[in-house]
């Protein structure tokens, strides 16, 4: 996804660029005046498992949601019956390059809501899709309903779409947002900046039928609040994401999809920094476009 420069703000809620990513890890803090980090506030393990759970448990919630749905063709199937048609499939679209080079190739050219779009109708078409897609699908825009349900329905297929806006609506309640210190819109309060990033890391092929394809994205997110009163500071995480997506119209859209932990590096001891770097890093440094 690149998808613009991201510009979060205390009363941003992010849905112009479609950057973010949900996350948790181990933060060494270094010691500050004044409280040190984020006005001193340490990190717990309850307030980290529930920031985490937007990324996690909300997002395992929509899908299950939706794979439970039934009476509906296979436009709406699981991950695995989805993907089933393209598996083992030796196409000609098979690209020529080592699975962990680049192609180097530009992969589109033009946006739909802001997101590229316009993908190549073939498994590096798919893989530049699935990472693009991934960054809106972790942004903070995801926790606001209007510019939420425009990436479901720039993103998902029509009927999947459909399937995921009320268990998400349910499971991005006002009462969850507000234990996450959002307002109801998905602002964070004055003064602070709420973040949610995902930067791909790489992807993979993991069936490829033509008219289907399953990817998986591995990504880094950041998720938290930066500010002097905050206590839940932006930390990381290693997720990856399985898409399972269809050729549809002219462009690749998502079916269904998954998430697990990792693979998940070994954790440096880096200076973690203070609020004030994270927000002015958040406003000053834009993303870019995925390509296989």
């Amino acid at each position: 996804m690149s998808l613009g420069d991201s510009q979060h703000n205390g009363d941003s809620t992010g849905p112009d660029d479609g950057y973010g990513g949900t996350g948790q890890t181990r933060t060494r803090y270094h010691d500050q005046g004044n409280g040190g980090v984020y006005g001193g506030a340490r990190r717990t393990k309850s307030s980290r498992g529930t920031v985490t759970a937007v990324g996690v448990v909300v997002l395992l919630i929509a899908a299950i949601a939706f794979a439970n749905r039934g009476g509906d063709d296979s436009s709406t199937s699981s991950s695995s019956s989805t993907a089933g048609s393209g598996s083992g499939s030796n196409s000609a679209d098979q690209p020529d390059t080592a699975p962990t080079e680049a192609s180097g190739e530009q992969p589109v050219t033009k946006k739909a809501a802001g997101i590229p779009s316009g993908f190549a109708h073939n498994r590096q078409g798919a893989q530049s899709a699935a990472a693009n897609y991934a960054v809106s699908l972790g942004s903070t825009g995801m926790f606001n309903k209007d510019s939420r349900d425009k990436l479901l329905d720039t993103l998902f297929t029509a009927e999947a779409a459909a399937g995921l806006k009320a268990p998400l609506d349910k499971a991005y309640s006002a009462s969850f947002l507000t234990r996450l210190g959002l307002d109801a819109n998905g602002n964070a309060p004055a003064g602070s900046t709420f973040v949610s990033r995902v930067t791909p890391v790489g992807t993979k092929t993991v069936a490829y039928g033509g008219a289907t394809a399953t990817v998986d994205v591995w990504y880094v997110g950041l998720t938290g609040i930066a500010g002097e009163t905050s206590t839940s500071p932006v930390t990381s995480s290693w997720k990856t994401w399985t898409y399972d997506m269809r050729w549809s119209g002219d462009d690749w859209k998502i079916v269904s999809y998954s998430e697990k932990d990792g693979p998940n590096p070994v954790p440096g001891d880096d200076r973690a920094a203070a609020s004030d770097e994270i927000s002015k890093a958040i406003d000053e440094y834009g993303g870019f476009t995925y390509a296989r």
